[in-house]
């Protein structure tokens, strides 16, 4: 069975100039035939983008929507044409949201990192930057298997709403893992290695230990209010000023 925290708050940058928060997030489990599978989403809204965290909440309730629909039926880590269809759904909600504000879609630019696994397979669907990490089970080592895209420019990134050439990445680890984390950009610097391309595994270790203890199984409440707190102490502020979204899920399987 699974077990998570998740948070999310405002930098420090949109704090001082009033701007809404522009990651969503949303994280659930399905229990089906012995098998407990994990879907968690986040979205980070482009800063240049007027609806980019309007955008961002689109594209996490319709992935949350269409996977909580497929698992109805389905136990399998989804194909790739069902993710692509995901993602059509995501971008249709998002094109009639523009339409009915005379905006275009681009003005509800967001990017997307969504996980699915069943502990034994994992699917990782990555547009943009942000990053998910899995912990291998057997090596007990922190994973990248999917990397932050920043484009071809700084500060640039790729977004669902593109109209051509759409940045899709579909990764797929099929080893046996024992933790996720997914997280936007915001925290990109203080839980990822450039340099070598790999997690910082004492920030995850760190992080998720208080997870590990816990005794309650879904959802810890009181450990993503202080997942909260955490996100906007000075430890971190002091190194970003943008958005954090974190979503951190544990597999038990006593």
């Amino acid at each position: 069975m699974w077990k998570w925290i998740l948070a999310a708050h405002k930098g420090t940058s949109h704090e001082k100039s009033g701007v809404r928060l522009q990651d969503a997030l949303k994280c659930f489990s399905v229990e089906k035939r012995k098998k407990s599978i994990f879907f968690g989403v986040v979205s980070d809204g482009a800063g240049s983008a007027s609806h980019g965290g309007q955008g961002a909440s689109i594209v996490c309730r319709r992935f949350a929507q269409a996977a909580k629909k497929y698992f109805s039926k389905d136990h399998s880590i989804p194909s790739d044409s069902t993710i692509d269809a995901w993602i059509d759904q995501a971008r249709d909600s998002i094109f009639l949201a523009a339409s009915r504000r005379s905006l275009t879609p681009r003005d509800f630019a967001a990017t997307l990192i969504c996980v699915i696994s069943n502990g034994e397979q994992t699917l990782i669907a990555h547009i943009g930057d942000g990053c998910a990490v899995i912990l291998d089970a057997k090596t007990k080592e922190w994973i990248a298997p999917s990397w932050p895209n920043h484009g071809e420019y700084a500060s640039t990134t790729y977004f669902i709403t593109d109209e051509s050439d759409l940045k899709l990445s579909i990764t797929r680890y099929q080893h046996s893992i024992s933790s996720i984390a997914i997280f936007s950009d915001g925290l990109e610097r203080l839980a990822l290695d450039f340099s070598l391309q790999k997690p910082f595994a004492g920030f995850f270790d760190g992080i998720s230990k208080p997870l590990v203890q816990s005794k309650q199984f879904g959802k810890d409440a009181a450990l993503s209010l202080a997942l909260t707190r955490y996100l906007n102490s000075e430890a971190i502020n002091s190194r970003t000023d943008d958005d954090k979204s974190l979503i951190i899920a544990l597999r038990d399987e006593h």
